[in-house]
Formats: structure tokens, C-alpha cells, sequence
């Protein structure tokens, strides 16, 4: 299907409507499916009405919504949404016309989530277990699929009745139709198993059955998953069938998802390259002639028209984009591309707060699925604000108290903006920090912020300039241990490493196994001559782009790396358990790969000139080394707003300055945000 541009648009191919099936879209963004749990809790209908509705707002052609359950046995986790009866539907309609007032389109997305579920009900298509899940699901008999078919059917016409443009069927990321379609999970063999013509049945059978239930108007969008990147996996022709048959059966799009949830390829997070997985969606689009949809780390517009000129996908899913801002598209349309607040896909306020059974928001926009809590609107009276310190929690309150309409000074003592943002950049794979830093130097010009670097503002110039409100986001300083020997000439603190004023040698141990640790273990054993690219990215991560392997992976390419780095932490649980759900995992395969090792349950004797001494279950060793990098945590480095307070000011004390448990950038931006709110 070709595009045809806009002319004198900023973005001619991203702008452009496009037909799917009956319907026109009036441009090629796919707000795609994300998991927020805003369905949760008192005002549900309402928080997710101002939550798509703000985004169609923002411009946002079509949006799938999360994923309601077809029957009782789908839905994902207890209390989890299920659509089955009529009753359920005044749940849906405000949605759907917070949606459409604002001209935008609306699928409901339909999913079964299989061996996935975390519920005591779980079934799926054979008994085979899931790899992430304790609970082994029951095998589905023959007539109970046949009324799990009916049930995905039933759902698709109860949302077109709830006034929904059409539907989407989940079924990728590993999920139940997933798992259908597989011989990884699927060892049947009567008729829904062993042949993939059997295999690919049920599916297929929602898609023909739902189209003629609800007719040629609605959408009908399958999610499918264009490489599986799981042991046991489809193949790349394996897909291709699936696809044309979908096609056949009545599909009119084609969503593409990357990877199983179980999969140890990395496909969102930050160190993953912008449009990295592209290569799966352009294959699907060259053997089927409706719209297909590309996913997976498109964040800016430039990157979506680029695929989009090229001809790899017809249309453009963003989620977590536009979790970090919902005006994206009409920005991009008004060639304002500067403010657009960008995902950097760091998953800290999205993903891990879903893991953590939290509402999801978003570490560069704590406003979102904060909407009806958090108005746009001006504060009560403007005030002169003084903020002290550009690190992430100093932007984040100076650029949206200026927002609602205070007057704002932001001191910073060094430089440049960004504080600990800085370090961030300097670790491989961490370069989408740098689009926070844009985004708030923008912000900042826009707002009018009075911003003052180089400047090592006092407490008693603040208090001489009469400022109506001090706030202090100063940050933390490194916590030194009580080791013998830590002023070694061989010790150096995290902050020395990364900024480059020290050599570390080639025999390196650090103390500590927090997030700092694990960044200046990567930072330190980064391969060496391997380009920045997406094949070589693919190419360590054992990727195979042709999906010839049935799953599309291979053997990852081993780096070979600089130094011997070797772990160190007090504590007896697991090194790295405190690292973020979504990313930890990554950061541990990356240096067990690259031979770094971790202990556990380590007394710290001394540092001296044979290297680090330390005990292990009351066993001495000795850790021959070059340096001792000490990455043992921060303390909170706010003693100015003590002598404020006490003098009468107004100071409010937030992020590192306020708890320096460990250099959390989310907090850092909440406690911004919502001071700012104080205002």
C-alpha cells in the first residue's frame, strides 16, 4: 500500500489519512495498547475518558485501548475488565465519545491472556506452563474453545453496540492467541493442534466469524507478533501464513508486536535503537496488501517519517510516547517538534510501576494518567519562586510552576542544566536522556524561567531577594563507607569514573550494586570498536533478522571487553534485585556476558596496597585490583534549607535533597511536578 504525502507539511508521510478497510484515518499514529491500570480504583470511567481523550486531543488518529478480556478465564489478573454482557457497556461509552469529540477514532482491544494469567482460573490452549508464571494453566477442551471463539465474537460486537470504531485481537507478546499459533506452547493434537493449519485456527476463526457478526463498517486489527524472539517460535514463513490468512478471513490491519514477555531480548527499553525491530513489521507489509502497523521504539517524529518514507510500514504505533506527551502529533504538525516531551524509554513510571501493581505514569510527564487530578490550569496567584538546582527534580518543578503562570529564578552552580542527567549520557545505551535535557532547555526558554548558571546562590541572597517560595533541589553527594583504608590513593568515588578525571586500570572492583553500580560497571566494560548500529545491536543480542529460526534468535555475539570488573555488596540477597523490573534483567545478562562477576554477603576489611580485602561467611580474601570505585549509595545535600526555614522563608525541600535513598529520577520529577501544584 503506498503513502501518499502531505505537501507542506513538516512531516508529509506521518501526516497523511490513510483508509483502513471502511474507515479514514486522518493521519498514521496508532496510539497503541498499554497496560495503566487507570480501569482501577474510585472514578475509573472518568480518569480513562480524560486519559484518551487528551491524546485524541493531542491529535492521535486512532487508539487501541488496553486489553478487556473476552470471558472470565482471559482476563489478566483478579478484578482485571472483562466485556461479555450488555450491562458492562455504559463503562465504555464515555470513553469512546471522549474519544470521538475530538474527531479521533477507537478500538477496543480484546485479549486473552492464556498461560499468562496471574489468577486462579488461568487456562490455555495445552497445559504447557509459562516460564514467567508459577501457575500451570488447564488445557482448554475442544467445545471450550469453540466457546472461547464465540466469546472473542460476542466481545467484538458488544464493543461496536458500545459505540467503538472496531476491535483489536491480541495476539502477540506472547499472550493466548500467541501461544495458539506456536509449538512452544502448543502440544495438542487433535484439530487445534500440530499442523500450523491447525495451529493458526483459532485465530483466523475470530477474525472470519467476528467480521460477519459485526459487518464491513467496524475495524477489525489483529495484533500479531512479527518475530516472536522465544525459543520455539513461529518462523518467519510460519508468520507470513498467518498473516495472509488473517488477511483472507476479513483483517483489515495488522498491529505488529516484537518478543514474548519471557524473551531476553531487550525490544523497549532505552538501550534497544530507535525503529530497531522495524525489519519484522516491512516483512509482513511485502506479503499482505492491507495496512500494517510498525511498533517499538518511534519516539520522535523524524524517526516515523523516515520509516514511513522508506515504505517499511503504512502506519505508526506509539504508546509510551504519548504517555510522555499527549500532544505529540499536533506538535509535530506545527513543526514544533522542540517541545514534543519524548519517551526515553527508561519503563521507571511506566512499566514498573504496572509490575508493581501501581497506576502507570510516566518519568517525564508525572501528569500522565493524572489528568482529572491534575487540570491544566493556572495557580491561584503568581508568585516569585526561587529553585536552587537544574538536576531533574529543579527542571521539573522551575519549568511547570513557570507553566501555570509563576515567576520563576532557577540557580544552578555548575554550567549546564541536568545534574545527575549528565552522568546518565555518559553510560552506553543511555543517550535518550539527552532528549530530556532538550526538552526542558526548550521549556525553559518558552516559560520564561530566569535561568542562572555558574552561580552558587546563597541562603542569605535568597533571603535578601525576598522570594515568595525557595525551593531547594540540590541534589545528593556520594556516601563515603566505613572502611579501613577508604582514602587509599587507589579508591575513587562514581562521580571520578564517570567524568572522566580518573584512570581506572584494567583490575577494577566496586563497592556497591545499586542502579550507580551496575551504570559504572557497563560504562567501564563497554566493548570496544562495535558500531552503533541496529545490525550490531541485533547482531549481541542474537537477533535474526530473516526469522529463518523458528522464534527469529540465535547466538548472541560476545564482545570482548576492557577491564575486569568484579562486584561487590553487603548484603546476602541476590546483586542487582533492586535495579527496575523491566530493565534489571538486561543489565544483569549484559555484564554476566561480558564476564563481570558479583558477591554477595561481603565484609569489607581493608583497602591497602595489595588491593580489597573482604570476607565471605567469615572466610577472608583478597581481590588483587588496579582501583576501588564506590558506588555505596548518596547522601541528601540539603542543609540550606535549614537555615531558610529558620530565618521565616517558604522552602520546600524535594528529590535527592529530600531522600537520597538511591538516584531516583522518578521521584526526583514527581516531587517537581506536584509542588509545582502547590503553588
Amino acid at each position: 500500500m503506498s503513502v501518499s504525502p502531505v505537501e507542506k507539511s513538516p512531516y508529509p508521510y506521518l501526516l497523511s489519512p490513510l483508509r483502513v478497510g471502511q474507515q479514514v484515518l486522518r493521519n498514521r499514529v496508532v496510539m497503541g495498547s498499554m497496560h495503566t491500570r487507570l480501569e482501577y480504583g474510585e472514578n475509573a470511567v472518568s480518569r480513562q475518558a480524560a486519559f484518551f481523550g487528551e491524546r485524541a486531543g493531542g491529535g492521535v488518529a486512532l487508539i487501541i485501548t488496553g486489553g478487556v478480556a473476552p470471558n472470565w478465564n482471559g482476563r489478566i489478573e483478579e478484578g482485571a475488565r472483562t466485556l461479555e454482557r450488555e450491562d458492562q457497556l455504559d463503562e465504555h461509552r464515555p470513553v469512546v465519545a471522549a474519544v470521538h469529540a475530538y474527531g479521533g477514532k477507537i478500538l477496543l482491544q480484546i485479549l486473552h491472556t492464556g498461560a499468562y494469567a496471574k489468577h486462579g482460573d488461568i487456562v490455555g490452549i495445552s497445559d504447557i506452563r509459562s516460564p514467567i508464571n508459577s501457575r500451570a494453566p488447564r488445557p482448554l477442551t475442544a467445545a471450550e474453545i469453540e466457546a472461547t471463539i464465540e466469546d472473542f465474537v460476542r466481545c467484538s460486537a458488544l464493543a461496536v453496540q458500545a459505540g467503538y470504531d472496531g476491535v483489536e485481537f491480541m495476539g502477540s507478546e506472547g499472550y493466548f492467541l500467541n501461544q495458539c499459533v506456536t509449538t512452544r506452547m502448543n502440544n495438542r493434537t487433535d484439530e487445534w493442534g500440530g499442523s500450523l493449519q491447525k495451529r493458526i485456527r483459532i485465530p483466523v476463526d475470530i477474525v472470519r466469524h467476528a467480521r460477519a457478526r459485526i459487518g464491513p463498517q467496524p475495524i477489525i486489527s489483529y495484533r500479531m507478533s512479527a518475530t516472536d524472539l522465544v525459543e520455539g517460535g513461529q518462523t518467519g514463513g510460519e508468520i507470513d501464513t498467518l498473516a495472509r490468512a488473517l488477511e483472507a478471513a476479513g483483517a483489515d490491519m495488522l498491529s505488529v508486536g516484537v518478543g514474548w514477555h519471557e524473551s531476553v531480548v531487550p525490544t523497549i527499553a532505552y538501550m534497544a535503537p530507535r525503529g530497531a525491530f522495524i525489519f519484522a513489521a516491512s516483512r509482513l507489509k511485502a506479503v499482505v496488501r492491507i495496512p500494517v502497523v510498525g511498533s517499538n521504539r518511534i519516539n520522535m517524529p523524524q524517526v516515523a517519517e523516515e520509516i514511513l518514507a522508506r515504505g517499511e510500514v503504512d502506519l505508526v504505533s506509539l504508546a509510551r510516547p504519548l504517555l510522555a506527551d499527549p500532544c505529540f502529533v499536533n506538535k509535530s504538525a506545527a513543526g514544533r517538534a522542540a517541545e514534543i516531551n519524548t519517551c526515553i524509554a527508561c519503563n521507571q513510571a511506566c512499566l514498573d510501576y504496572i509490575f508493581a501493581n501501581k497506576t502507570a505514569s510516566c518519568l517525564v510527564n508525572p501528569r500522565a494518567c493524572r489528568e482529572t487530578r491534575f487540570p491544566l490550569t493556572p495557580g491561584r496567584v503568581s508568585r516569585r519562586i526561587a529553585v536552587v538546582g537544574a538536576g531533574p527534580a529543579g527542571l521539573s518543578v522551575a519549568v511547570n510552576a513557570a507553566l501555570r503562570g509563576h515567576r520563576v529564578t532557577l540557580y544552578e552552580a555548575s554550567g549546564e542544566i541536568g545534574g545527575q542527567i549528565n552522568l546518565a549520557l555518559r553510560i552506553p545505551g543511555k543517550t535518550e536522556f539527552g532528549e530530556m535535557l532538550r526538552y526542558y532547555r526548550t521549556q525553559l526558554e518558552l516559560h520564561r524561567v530566569d535561568v542562572r548558571l555558574n552561580t552558587a546562590v546563597s541562603a542569605e541572597q535568597l533571603l535578601r531577594d525576598r522570594y515568595d517560595a525557595v525551593v531547594v533541589a540540590t541534589g545528593t553527594l556520594p556516601r563515603t563507607p566505613d572502611i579501613p583504608g577508604i582514602d587509599h590513593p587507589s579508591t575513587v568515588s562514581y562521580l571520578d569514573v564517570l567524568t572522566g578525571r580518573v584512570d581506572v586500570g584494567r583490575r577494577v572492583a566496586i563497592i556497591g550494586t545499586g542502579g550507580i553500580g551496575y551504570d559504572v560497571a557497563c560504562f567501564l566494560t563497554a566493548p570496544r570498536d562495535v558500531p552503533d548500529t541496529i545490525d550490531a545491536y541485533l547482531d549481541t543480542w542474537g537477533v535474526d533478522p530473516t526469522i529463518a529460526i523458528p522464534g527469529g534468535i540465535r547466538a548472541p555475539t560476545v564482545h570482548t571487553t576492557p577491564r575486569a570488573v568484579t562486584m561487590f555488596q553487603r548484603s546476602a540477597g541476590r546483586p542487582g534485585e533492586r535495579l527496575g523490573k523491566s530493565t534489571g534483567w538486561i543489565h544483569r545478562i549484559e555484564l554476566r556476558r561480558r564476564g563481570v562477576k558479583a558477591l554477595a554477603g561481603c565484609t569489607y576489611r581493608r583497602i591497602d596496597d595489595e588491593g580489597l580485602h573482604y570476607a565471605i561467611d567469615g572466610r577472608d580474601h583478597l581481590m588483587p585490583v588496579d582501583r576501588v570505585v564506590i558506588c555505596a549509595g548518596q547522601e541528601p545535600n540539603g542543609a540550606m534549607a535549614s537555615t531558610l526555614a529558620q530565618a521565616g522563608c517558604e522552602v520546600h525541600l524535594i528529590g535527592g535533597a529530600r531522600v537520597a535513598a538511591e538516584l531516583d529520577a522518578v521521584r526526583a520529577t514527581e516531587d517537581g511536578f506536584h509542588l509545582a501544584y502547590e503553588f
